[in-house]
């Protein structure tokens, strides 16, 4: 199927109109884009990227259009890898109205991407990229249970899965593309065992790459598990399950790293460095196949306009340098300056510039002066770290911000801390609960992460006087879900798997100014050690940052840098990189790399994983400074279990009708009382000791009542009839005795169909034999018909007389 470029002469009366209308003495007809046959050969597949526009005047055509030459021929490509499932690349056949669309499959899971962007300019003057990526419950041939019986609310899950596909594509747009652009990636199917997330980023590369999008990829991307002691590509789900390690790295071509995530059972830091190594080699098989496929279908990338770059008055940048170097310099070597003070300084600087250029030069184009201040101003801080290797507070390249620890702040508190690293303040708390609080997960969640249920997950919060702002506190925003994310894989690994509790842990950021997802792990391990919870090693997380000079014109060709350790908020804004990592003194349980610049060579992410290992022991030396180790003693307010082993026959007395005595005895003590599905018995769970006291008792006196006599094996007693069934008689050996049945069978030694034809009736006494409770069901087994043979023992009272 071959692409034409229609010229406006072709277009014509009989082609249907979708839009007809006049402005401005101009008539305006738009086309959808349609299939025409042409000789049952040729047909026309684009003609623009969604409508063609032709406007008439005085006779005239004019075009109003995008245009582009392209084939949208079928095409499938398969990606091999060493001893693995290949990738298969497809396109041509879905989506065909969108600028670029690709599907990426493993095994039998397949994602859609669609990638479109306007030909308009935004008002921003940046990127308005978004990314979504949605999995659908018919992927699995599921069925959603909420009660609209569809896909409602945005998963977490889907959530994380949607950032990791945006941080992997931003970089490698133009910086001076500012049009709107949606990526849209779509689950086609799942298979249960292969893992989506990898495939929409590989299927994102791929649109991008045919598509007319400016775009300077491709991008691959693969995961990385370490599986008795070997690196894997791609594992399954299963064997991701037994991994030590889940990476996922993402590279560009000639081995630049774009992008990195992933979290590790407190992995050696060279088995992360040979998995990173070994993820961008494997990735290099994708690239190379996407370039292949963009050579042979892609489409040539659209021309556009930059914004605000006319300097209509001349070298404007010359003249807004020479008003605010000497000012700007001042400000960013006064170490004096926190974070709030510098922002007002700049803002200050800013301002005097604009005032001055107004008095000085007619129809000043106010938005160019702040964009070119902003260039300025990032240009001479990043300048100035290369000339002294010193920041802008004062530090040294490689020291670390001021850091205090506190534990224990408030009593009722399970597990209590406040971290704080220069500006950056995190309150942590824990709560602990019964097993039964674990979070349960959706059923597409569970297909495609692995994970049935957490007894461990961690809350984040960022609210906005954390940066001195005013905003709207409500649900948790996209930053807020992948910062917390990114704190509970860092804690995850040292936490226990068999904790009899499920662990809420609550981060929430008091003050802000860089890494406060570290600052998190870093509190988190003190509250849990303040809550009693046994962490294998304490756990701590640092950001690294990254300045770089550049060959002109080669923005790939890293002329020089400079790493830096622990970084501000202003370092993270006016840097190239945020490298986070996290673990113990072993080894690294979670890493994040967020680069900013079209890739990294590994020689720089080496070095910056030294960096921030170094950096991890200096903190996790001075969080032991105020708590060593877990706390031995329990407080008073810790929560308590118990096993409490109930006879079969005795729990319809424990639970009561429709559980109702379970209920009554967690609103009178609090504690909450479930089914134990490893010793078949029960659990009682008691937020402390008090409480689990008295709902001991009030178990005790449950199973107190109305006391049973001890029966003996064998023995021969009389029962009393108290109803009559079709099955047999229902019957009693003492008054406080729930009715048992004696089956038909057991009645006599003929078979009967009632019991009437023994003439047994209501009040009757009948002798039986005792045989124990059946150990399934624990209902007493009784028998009439064993006592027709030859003589029997006589039959016993309850009380162990002989009754004669």
């Amino acid at each position: 199927m071959l692409s034409i470029i229609c010229n406006l002469e072709d277009y014509h009366a009989d082609m249907p109109c979708c839009i007809s209308q006049t402005v401005n003495n101009e008539r305006w007809t738009s086309v959808p884009l349609i299939y025409y046959e042409i000789k049952s050969t040729v047909m026309i597949s684009r003609v623009s990227s969604r409508w063609l526009a032709c406007s008439t005047r005085h006779g005239q055509h004019i075009s109003k259009r995008r245009l582009f030459v392209g084939s949208t021929k079928l095409f499938e490509y398969k990606v091999d890898f060493s001893e693995r499932s290949s990738i298969k690349l497809s396109g041509g056949k879905y989506a065909r109205l969108s600028d670029g669309c690709a599907v990426a499959s493993l095994g039998d899971t397949s994602v859609m991407a669609t990638t479109v962007s306007k030909s308009t300019k935004s008002s921003s003057n940046f990127l308005p990229l978004t990314v979504d990526y949605r999995q659908k419950a018919a992927a699995a041939g599921r069925i959603p249970t909420n009660y609209l019986r569809r896909e409602l609310s945005v998963s977490e899950h889907e959530i994380l899965t949607s950032r990791l596909i945006d941080r992997s594509l931003r970089p490698l747009f133009p910086s001076t593309y500012c049009f709107d652009t949606q990526i849209m990636c779509n689950l086609l199917a799942v298979d249960g065992i292969n893992h989506p997330d990898i495939l929409a980023i590989n299927a994102a590369s791929t649109a991008l790459a045919l598509s007319d999008i400016p775009w300077n990829g491709p991008i691959g991307a693969v995961r990385v598990g370490l599986c008795d002691n070997n690196l894997v590509t791609n594992p399954t789900r299963r064997e991701l399950s037994n991994s030590e390690l889940n990476l996922v790295v993402v590279s560009a071509a000639k081995n630049l790293v774009i992008m990195l995530e992933g979290s590790a059972n407190n992995v050696l830091q060279q088995d992360v460095l040979k998995a990173i190594k070994f993820g961008v080699k494997e990735s290099q098989h994708i690239v190379n196949s996407i370039v292949n496929l963009q050579k042979e279908f892609g489409k040539p990338k659209r021309e556009f306009e930059t914004k605000n770059v006319d300097d209509t008055n001349g070298n404007l940048e010359t003249v807004i340098d020479s008003l605010c170097e000497i000012k700007l310099r001042e400000i960013f070597t006064n170490v004096d300056h926190h974070k709030i003070s510098r922002d007002i300084a700049v803002k200050d600087v800013k301002t005097e510039v604009i005032e001055n250029l107004k008095s000085n030069f007619d129809n000043l184009n106010l938005e160019l002066c702040s964009t070119i201040f902003d260039k300025v101003c990032k240009r001479i801080f990043r300048n100035l770290i290369f000339e002294n290797d010193t920041r802008c507070d004062g530090r040294k390249l490689d020291d670390l911000r001021n850091i205090s620890c506190e534990v224990d702040l408030y009593k009722p508190l399970h597990g209590s801390a406040l971290f704080q690293r220069g500006q950056t303040q995190v309150f942590c708390t824990v709560a602990l609960d019964s097993i039964d609080s674990a979070l349960k997960l959706d059923p597409m969640t569970i297909l495609t992460s692995g994970i049935n249920e957490k007894n461990f997950f961690l809350h984040y919060e960022f609210p906005p006087y954390a940066t001195n702002d005013i905003g709207r506190m409500g649900p948790s925003m996209r930053r807020e879900v992948g910062h917390g994310a990114l704190a509970e894989r860092g804690l995850r690994s040292v936490v226990p798997e068999n904790f009899p509790f499920t662990i809420r842990l609550t981060s929430e950021v008091l003050e802000s100014n860089g890494s406060s997802s570290m600052a998190s792990i870093c509190g988190g391990s003190l509250a849990l050690m303040d809550a009693g919870v046994p962490i294998s090693q304490p756990a701590a997380g640092v950001a690294i940052g990254l300045i770089t000079n550049y060959d002109d014109n080669d923005t790939k060709n890293i002329k020089d840098y400079r790493i830096l350790t622990d970084i501000l908020g202003i370092e993270d804004y006016l840097g190239d990189m945020d490298f986070k990592l996290a673990g113990t003194k072993k080894g690294i349980t979670a890493l994040q790399a967020d680069i900013k610049i079209p890739g990294l060579p590994l020689k720089i992410v080496m070095e910056a994983i030294e960096a921030a290992t170094s950096a991890k022991h200096k903190i996790i030396n001075i969080m032991n400074s105020t708590i060593q180790s877990t706390r031995k003693l329990k407080k008073d307010n810790w929560p308590v279990t118990e096993i409490l082993n109930v006879p079969i026959h005795k729990r319809g007395k424990l639970l009561g009708p429709g559980g109702i005595n379970l209920k009554r005895i967690m609103l009178e003590t609090g504690a909450q009382i479930s089914s134990n599905s490893e010793n078949d018995g029960f659990t009682i769970f008691a937020p402390n000791q008090d409480a689990l006291e008295e709902a001991k008792e009030t178990v005790d006196k449950l199973m107190a009542e109305k006391s049973e006599p001890q029966l003996e094996f064998g023995a021969i007693y009389k029962a009393k009839v108290v109803e009559i069934r079709e099955i047999g008689v229902m019957v009693t050996l003492y008054p406080s005795m729930q009715p048992t049945l004696v089956h038909n069978s057991q009645l006599d030694q003929r078979k009967i169909s009632h019991p009437s034809a023994l003439g047994i009736e209501e009040g009757h006494e009948i002798q039986i034999k005792y045989f124990g409770r059946d150990p399934v069901s624990g209902m007493m087994r009784l028998s009439r018909k064993v006592l027709q043979g030859p003589s029997s023992s006589p039959a016993r009272s309850i009380g162990g007389n002989i009754t004669k």
